[in-house]
């Protein structure tokens, strides 16, 4: 039996300071899920919008964002910040982003892969959040992993506190995202047939 290849966001962020992982199954196939997780629109799922919109009170009371009226999709997620690092259709999609994510408007650096895996600016948190598929009893399993890597001492304790107080929301968020791409599989297959 063949081993599966290392995940991409090994090679992209192989050492980190904090983690996150969860996964679900799916009853369907790996490129019905790949194509529910880049169809669905996460603000209609009332956990992520409350805990999306909390996170933007800041820059929404500052006047610099005003709360999202569109579908919030991983395409729209690429142009809010996220840089797409890396992609194996439909097994696996890698977003970075670079940003002191304890401050309330979040300053991001802008990269490219090549840059972000370069990137040592002191001051800053690396983020790397990876979906993965892979095909299990008939089904897929969706899994997502966010690794932060922290550029130097400093910023590390900042994102530590930080993270201290955001990390059960991020799990939360994460975990609804996951419900809400299955929920866009059994939305797109449509009703089922009824019984007789």
């Amino acid at each position: 039996m063949s081993r599966a290849p290392a995940p991409l966001i090994d090679a992209l962020l192989p050492r980190f300071d904090e983690a996150e992982r969860h996964a679900i199954l799916i009853a369907a196939s790996a490129p019905v899920v790949w194509t529910a997780l880049h169809r669905v629109d996460l603000l209609a799922s009332p956990v992520i919008r409350t805990l999306l919109l909390v996170r933007s009170m800041p820059s929404l009371l500052l006047g610099r964002r005003r709360a999202p009226r569109e579908a919030l999709t991983l395409t729209r997620i690429v142009q809010g910040g996220f840089v797409p690092l890396g992609e194996q259709a439909p097994r696996e999609l890698v977003l970075g982003a670079i940003g002191q994510f304890w401050r309330p408007t979040a300053p991001r650096k802008t990269v490219d892969a090549a840059g972000f895996v370069a990137f040592a600016e002191p001051g800053y948190a690396k983020v790397a959040w990876d979906f993965r598929l892979a095909e299990e009893g008939g089904g897929t399993r969706l899994t997502t992993e966010t690794r932060i890597a922290c550029t130097d001492a400093a910023s590390r304790r900042r994102f530590r506190l930080y993270w201290r107080v955001v990390r059960p929301f991020s799990g939360l968020l994460r975990l609804a995202l996951l419900r809400a791409v299955a929920r866009e599989v059994t939305r797109s297959a449509g009703p089922s047939p009824s019984r007789r």
